[in-house]
Formats: structure tokens, sequence, C-alpha cells
């Protein structure tokens, strides 16, 4: 029997164990794949959430495994304008004015890294999640292993097993909120966009808007369209063709590494705990990816609900703090995440509304002149945070006192 047991060993999973692990706790995890999975997603990090993963551990190797970025722009395609932000404004809040990107499934494996020094973690590879019954005093999880059924007792169990959730349906949660009519093509793609001038942000156009980010030092880049998802998805790589020709600057001798696509949901569970279940990460809400939201928001879940949980394996608080969890994550999710990200796909992929976006692109210029405008934009990403439920302080105050 352990004391938590987590399904899903995504960069969620993997965050919540390792903040369980560090409190003593005994953690088991389940993941159906055999391995990390490599995938196109979450690659960026904001200044405001770097002290929370120093106070995991894990910072130092994700910076030695990712790069700093320093600015972010907006280039508007049909005129070329660009508005560059930089981090100068928060220099006076922080020591580490800047970003972070590092692909996630390489900060799961800085997670993973970090776990293997744990005696009181165990993760099983290969092995599906398939039901779990629930007592008053403990959760029995039926799972399949190499084809065989197996059987896991647990005091606790996390849902991090994603936006399908096989552990959220069994707990008999559904997800209410609506799908995107547009789905997102996700590419990495080898091009020298800083030989003419191009920065990580936001392609800002109704049909040719865009999200660029420069994933590693070695000229790979994300480049992720909208489009309808009434398109097939049989034709994808022509459309990807045609919008790189008409979108790349320069002699367009580039490289794909890779595609997918997927839908983009803004979804939540009505709540994020029944009984001894607890939802964390995409498993309990889902979100367009436009402001880099979705991980981070997974994080925060994995920061405040395994301090929280380990104080009520430890007798320090009554379960009642994993429905205080619940009632401020999903807060989060409804005040901070979907509006956020929401707004910001309407203003890189939807800005067909001429008056509206030169009052979107107005804003945005003036802010680069009020600094504390920008430090206000900049530490937006901060609200993601849900202070400690144990003794009420930020990940700040934690590192600060630590």
């Amino acid at each position: 029997m352990t004391e938590v047991l987590i399904v899903g060993a995504g960069p969620v999973g993997l965050m919540t164990a390792l903040g369980l692990a560090r409190e003593g706790v005994s953690v088991t995890l389940l993941e159906a794949e055999d391995d990390i999975v490599y995938s196109p997603r979450a690659i960026s990090y904001a200044w405001s959430i770097l002290p929370a993963l120093q106070l995991f551990g894990v910072l130092d190797d994700m910076i030695a495994a990712g790069h700093i970025v320093d600015d972010r722009c907006w280039r508007i395609f049909k005129t070329g304008e660009t508005i560059v932000y930089n981090h100068d404004a928060v220099r006076g809040i922080t020591d580490r004015p800047y970003s972070l990107t590092l692909g996630q499934d390489l900060l799961a494996r800085v997670v993973l890294q970090h776990l293997q020094r744990y005696p009181n973690v165990r993760i099983h590879w290969g092995t599906k999640f398939a039901g779990l019954t629930q007592t008053p005093g403990k959760v029995v999880v039926a799972a399949e292993q190499a084809g065989a059924p197996v059987e896991f007792v647990a005091d606790w169990v996390v849902a991090a097993d994603g936006g399908r959730s096989a552990v959220r349906k069994a707990a008999g949660l559904t997800m209410d909120g609506f799908t995107w009519p547009q789905r997102f093509v996700v590419t990495n793609i080898y091009y020298d966009f800083e030989q003419y001038g191009w920065n990580s942000g936001y392609l800002v156009d109704p049909v040719y808007g865009a999200v660029v980010y420069k994933i590693n030092l070695e000229g790979l880049w994300r480049f992720t369209f909208a489009e309808q998802t009434t398109q097939p998805l049989e034709t994808v790589m022509d459309r990807i063709r045609q919008f790189i020709r008409t979108v790349l600057p320069g002699d367009q001798k580039y490289e794909l590494a890779l595609h997918t696509a997927y839908n983009m949901h803004q979804r939540t569970a009505a709540t994020y705990r029944v009984g001894r279940v607890v939802l964390a990460g995409d498993a309990a809400h889902l979100t367009n990816p436009t402001s880099g939201f979705g991980l981070m928001g997974g994080l925060y879940d994995a920061f405040a609900l395994s301090e929280a949980l380990a104080a009520v394996v430890h007798g320090r608080a009554s379960d009642e703090i994993l429905d205080r969890y619940s009632e401020l994550r999903r807060k989060v999710y409804h005040e901070v995440i979907s509006p956020i990200s929401s707004e910001s796909l309407r203003l890189v992929f939807n800005s067909g509304d001429e008056d509206r976006l030169e009052n979107d692109l107005a804003l945005l210029r003036a802010r680069k002149n009020d600094t504390e405008a920008m430090r206000k934009f900049l530490s937006a990403p901060a609200a993601l945070e849900t202070p400690s439920l144990v003794s009420g302080l930020t990940l700040t105050q934690r590192v600060a006192g630590s």
C-alpha cells in the first residue's frame, strides 16, 4: 500500500510526485507509456514561476537543459510592424528578469532525474489505469501491466493523466466548457529566423496568425498556426507547406522536424476532488495554449496540491484542505487561465475586427513607455499561483525563507 498513487507521469504528475517525495510521502506513479512522451506542446515558463521551480530544486537543471529568453515580440503580418517587450520592468522585483524555454518532455526528464534520488518513489511504466473503487479509508486502483491485471492500494489518488483522463471519468466527473472551432497545427522547423530579425513571440493576423518560439540554440523553432476544424487532417501537410511559404522570411530553405495537430478547449471539471481522488493539470482543466498558461497552470496545481496532500498524509491538516485546493484552483482557472488565454488567442488569430485590432496594438505600443503598466502585464502569470494552503505564504516567500 502506498500513501499517494499518481496516474500520469507527465510534467504535472512528476512534479506532484517530487513535491510529495520531498515531504517524505510514499508515492507510486502509474504511466501507460513505456517512457516519457515526446510531444510538441508547452515550452515556455514565465519569470514568475521560476522561484517555485527553484524551491522544488529543478530550476538550475532546467536552465542548463533549456535557454533564457529576454524579450517577446508581436509582429503584425500585414504591415511588418514589430512591438518588442523585454523584462526590464520587473528587474526590481526579481533577480531572474527573463522567461525560460524548455520542451515539456525535457522538463519531465529533469524532474524524473530528481525523483530517482528518492527511495520513497516507485514508477510503473507501461501500466494502464483501468478503474478504481473508493472506500472511506483507501482507494483500490485496477490497472493493466504487460497484458495482465494488477492492483494497487493507496490512501489517495491524484489524476494527472491529461485531458482525456480515465481517472476523472472513473470518478464520475465531466469537463464543462467548449471546444474552439479552430485547431492548432504545431510544427517544429529548423530555420534561421534570427537572421531576419525575428524574435520569439507572435505573428498577428486573422489568416496568418502564428505562435513563433525559439526552442533551442541549434536553430529549432516552434511554428504554430490555427485552422478550422472542418479542414481535413489528411491534407494538413499541404496547408503547412502553403502557410510556411506565405509567412517565412528570406530564402525559405527550412527543415520540418515534426508536426502535429490538436483541438483546443476551454473546459474544467466541476470539482477537482471526489472523495480520495484529486485532479491536477489537464485532467482538471483545459485551455488553448496561446498564453502558455496550460502547463504553467498545471505546475501551480502540483505545487499547491503536493504540499497540501503531504500535510494531510502526515496529520498536519484535515482533508478539508483538499476541498480548498479544488475551490481555489478552479477560481484561478475561471478568473485567470481561461480569460487571459482566450483573449490572447483572439488577438493573435482572430484579429479580423480592424478597429479592435488597432486598439489592441495601441495598448501594446503605449505599454512600452509605461514602466508600471509593463510590470503589471509581465506579472500577469503570477496570478496563476495559489499561495500555500498550509502557511499562506507565496512560493517566492517560501524561497526567501528556505
